[in-house]
């Protein structure tokens, strides 16, 4: 029975499977059914998002990353900087290092269980719009921080249907073909705002989104002639600092630092991934 050695990370709640693929241990053609059947909760190890390390000429290494549901995602903040310290630690790289991705080149620095990554520069920026609905209007902005994303703010944060509101925005008309990720942000007390995101790709609310709580800190920083750092609270409870710099409505030197939690290691057996077991 093959065994794949892996690592389960959180950032900020935002869980991925980390696997070392440098070797090609990971078989290329059962890798779909790997993907969607370790990401299963409770059926198996269960996350949100799935990376895989690579070689790299360009950087220390690469990532591909997966969501959930097998689909390619070109960037994901929280899984950036769980990779940079699982790299760190498992003596791929030092504490600084490159990686390369989707979206680009990420640079990013390992302090403890903190990391610090640089984004790529954002992109399509859309500050304000309206989204019609089934049953109501919605003002927006828009913003690709290496995936797209929609804000949309509202003072009922803690009430707000993300599942059913964020569904049909990220299938709306006017972001196909690929869809979009949908963030809900509100006020929130010590100077930072609240943040609910429904995420592509898991088909679902997560506990946080990096990218997301990118695009809520530039889409507000824009509305409100906010400066820079600014702190998002997830739904995890946990805090991601936004660092930029803002020149006639363009960002540059965007920053996202969060935790990257290591919660255990282990080997993924093929029952793992299997839909049915032998009787």
């Amino acid at each position: 029975m093959k065994h794949i050695p892996f690592y389960k990370m959180s950032g900020s709640g935002n869980d991925f499977i980390i696997i070392d693929n440098r070797n090609g241990i990971v078989d290329e053609a059962s890798l779909q059914d790997i993907i969607v059947g370790a990401c299963r909760r409770k059926m198996s190890v269960g996350a949100d998002g799935f990376i895989l390390v690579e070689d790299s000429a360009n950087a220390d290494f690469k990532w591909r990353f997966f969501n959930a549901d097998g689909s390619v995602a070109e960037m994901c903040g929280n899984g950036a900087r769980c990779v940079a310290r699982y790299a760190y630690f498992n003596d791929i790289t030092g504490p600084e290092m490159t990686f390369e991705t989707e979206a680009g080149i990420i640079s990013a620095k390992v302090m403890n269980e903190r990391v610090k990554i640089q984004m790529t520069p954002p992109v399509d920026f859309r500050p304000d719009f309206k989204i019609e609905l089934a049953d109501t209007t919605l003002s927006a902005g828009s913003i690709n921080t290496g995936v797209p994303h929609v804000v949309t703010m509202t003072d009922m944060i803690d009430t707000v249907d993300v599942v059913n509101i964020g569904r049909e925005i990220r299938f709306h008309e006017d972001f196909k073909p690929a869809g979009t990720n949908v963030n809900f942000a509100g006020p929130e007390n010590n100077n930072c705002i609240s943040v609910r995101t429904y995420e592509r790709g898991v088909e679902e609310e997560t506990l946080a989104c990096g990218t997301g709580c990118v695009a809520v800190a530039l889409v507000y920083a824009d509305k409100f002639d906010l400066t820079s750092p600014i702190n998002i609270m997830t739904r995890s409870g946990g805090y991601l600092t936004i660092y930029f710099n803002r020149f006639q409505g363009k960002f540059t030197d965007v920053f996202l630092e969060g935790d990257a939690r290591i919660i255990y290691e282990g080997k993924l057996w093929s029952d793992a991934w299997r839909d049915e077991l032998e009787q």
